[in-house]
């Protein structure tokens, strides 16, 4: 068993214990949203031409091997910063730091789209249309701003009760689309959701470069590690628990919706991005859609952005606190035991981002997305590496299964659904990642880090 602690680390805790693993499968699931496939159904349901449920079982199993992954890393650094950290500790600064690098591009944007779903949710509601989005994104930023710099307990208890609703509405919609189903000539189940005459490896894998979206945030879990009680291992079983129980919320909505309105071509649905309100709508009536909409763009908006921002924060206080980012962001509030700069520094980029996107960016949400995922796989596809690379040829643990095998297969599944990315992502992703190289490389060796930055 390892005995290593933040303290042995190098790191004094500053940041307040309050969370158990309960705590942490929750904070997770707000975080992947229990009903985020909602706000991307259209977009994922036409790129895997109606195999729908298959794309989001396929992203489940590769993030069950990277969920055991960061099982390891967590049991072994029970440090904030996520994958950031594990390679930092594990393989070095330069790997560590492009790790960090390579998931700020997940981070960073994800609640520019989260705020961009909730909005085009909100507007599918009649009565709220007219309300300019830039309203939407204020309230939001500021909501979510001062819960998290409050403190961590204040986030986790709304993450509970939006939790609870978010598991009503969908318990609500898949009543509805049962009934219909079973009560509607014609319509029937059926196992097109999972395999129908379109199938093809290409197809299936372009649109699980695409769903996987709905799962990133399980590693949000790990960015909590400092403010965690109950064990080195309970960041592990909170992402790997978190994970299944999502996956399966995921699968069965997805699978539900497909049958209610079956694939039949590029006009199946008359606007993409609001597609799951339309079978809302078909299922169970106007209430129903409402419902689902209403849910969406409250759980991206509130929810799910406040635990985005609370992971992001933690990331580059983490970061800020080695010296890898300016040291103002590592600062911590004495009253609350949060990162409050860092937390402020994100809902001003938020808002920033955001409104740039609406207005200057056309199809904004795919946009985002793919490019969000490669963040977020880019920084996968590392962690499963360092894994192995620490376990069984640093340490020689000759822990053949749990330290050799299954990393490598989440490695080698994450870096095929990597290379399903479009080339507008991987345009983008490999031109982050170089502004990275050059910021590492101006910071540590012309710096040598004896300069510190600082926001001051």
């Amino acid at each position: 068993m390892n005995n290593n602690t933040i303290e042995s680390l190098g790191y004094k805790q500053e940041l307040k214990r309050a969370l158990t693993v309960p705590d942490l499968v929750c904070y997770g699931l707000i975080f992947m949203v229990p009903i985020a496939p909602f706000g991307i159904y259209g977009t994922v349901m036409s790129i895997s031409q109606g195999m729908v449920a298959l794309a989001y079982s396929i992203g489940l199993v590769g993030m069950v091997f990277t969920a055991l992954s960061y099982w390891r890393m967590a049991e072994e650094f029970p440090i904030s910063g996520s994958v950031y950290g594990y390679a930092t500790k594990a393989i070095g600064k330069p790997v560590g730091f492009m790790s960090g690098w390579a998931i700020l591009l997940d981070y960073l944007l994800v609640p520019t789209l989260l705020y961009i779903v909730a909005a085009t949710a909100l507007s599918a509601i009649p009565g709220l249309s007219g309300v300019p989005i830039f309203i939407w994104l204020i309230a939001f930023i500021i909501i979510n701003t001062i819960i998290n710099v409050v403190g961590i307990e204040w986030t986790n208890r709304f993450n509970w009760i939006m939790l609870v609703l978010e598991v009503i509405v969908f318990i609500i919609f898949c009543i509805a689309a049962i009934h219909y189903i079973v009560t509607t000539p014609g319509v029937s189940f059926t196992l097109k959701p999972i395999y129908n005459e379109n199938f093809s490896m290409n197809i299936v894998m372009g649109a699980v470069s695409v769903c996987v979206l709905s799962f990133l945030g399980f590693d949000g879990i790990s960015t909590l590690a400092e403010e965690t009680k109950g064990g080195a291992d309970s960041v592990g079983k909170g992402c790997v628990a978190a994970i299944l129980v999502v996956g399966a919320f995921f699968i069965v909505q997805t699978y539900l919706a497909a049958c209610v309105l079956p694939w039949h071509g590029e006009g199946t649905f008359t606007d993409v991005d609001n597609a799951f309100y339309e079978v809302a709508q078909l299922a169970g009536g106007a209430k129903v859609m409402v419902i689902c909409a209403a849910a969406t763009g409250f759980s991206w908006g509130i929810a799910d952005c406040m635990v985005a921002q609370a992971a992001i924060s933690r990331i580059i206080f983490s970061m800020a606190r080695d010296r890898m980012l300016p040291k103002g962001l590592a600062k911590v509030s004495p009253r609350f035991q949060t990162p409050y700069v860092s937390t402020i520094f994100i809902a001003v980029l938020s808002l920033v981002l955001t409104i740039g996107s609406v207005y200057l960016l056309p199809s904004a949400i795919n946009a985002i997305s793919v490019v969000i995922n490669f963040g977020g796989l880019s920084a996968f596809i590392i962690l499963n590496f360092t894994v192995i690379y620490y376990f069984w040829f640093k340490k020689k643990t000759g822990k053949v299964w749990k330290h050799l095998i299954l990393p490598a297969i989440g490695f080698l599944i994450i870096a095929y659904i990597w290379t399903s990315l479009s080339s507008y992502a991987l345009t983008l992703g490999i031109i982050w990642l170089c502004i990275g190289v050059i910021f590492y490389l101006v910071n540590v060796k012309v710096l040598h880090n004896d300069v510190k930055l600082e926001l001051e």
